[in-house]
């Protein structure tokens, strides 16, 4: 067993994965193969050897088990300081906010009335908000805050809380 922090898990994972995904990629070259006739087959057979093969995808597909168990179990218990909220709640808000600020942003752009183009009619025509844009402005600058705290939150537990893995 040994200590590490979120972000550590996360980089091993992520060489677990790969080393998984480039055996796989290696055993589809080697399990078949094809020859003609006139070769020996011995000459151009790849080297692969199905139980070292099987034995060794089943060691990482282990490791990543118990990896992603200890990384689960982290994000369901830690919590991350001044949100009262554990990791994987944060990982449920941090995507609420970014898409609150999106509106936000969008909102606090559009003018109290707009003049709308349209070549099918002789009629002008304008959009008008129905809510106060300083209203959508502060709402945005309160989000965009909100969202860079939290980030910077997670980040400082992910990268200085260690667990058992």
């Amino acid at each position: 067993m040994a200590k590490m922090t979120s972000a550590q898990a996360a980089k091993e994972l992520r060489k677990l994965l790969e080393r998984h995904s480039a055996l796989l990629e290696k055993e589809e070259k080697a399990c078949m193969f094809r020859a003609v006739l006139q070769e020996n087959i011995e000459d151009v057979r790849p080297a692969y050897d199905y139980d070292a093969m099987q034995t060794e995808l089943a060691q990482i597909e282990a490791q990543i088990r118990r990896l992603k168990h200890a990384i689960n179990q982290f994000n369901i218990s830690q919590v991350v300081p001044g949100f009262d909220m554990t990791i994987d709640q944060m990982l449920v808000y941090l995507p609420q906010l970014s898409a609150r600020k999106r509106k936000f942003e969008q909102m606090q752009s559009h003018l109290p009335k707009e003049r709308i183009t349209s070549y099918a009619s002789n009629f002008v025509e304008y959009t008008y908000c129905n809510y106060d844009i300083a209203q959508a402005e502060a709402d945005y600058a309160k989000v965009a805050d909100e969202l860079a705290r939290a980030q910077t939150a997670l980040d400082t537990v992910n990268t200085t809380v260690e667990f058992d893995v």
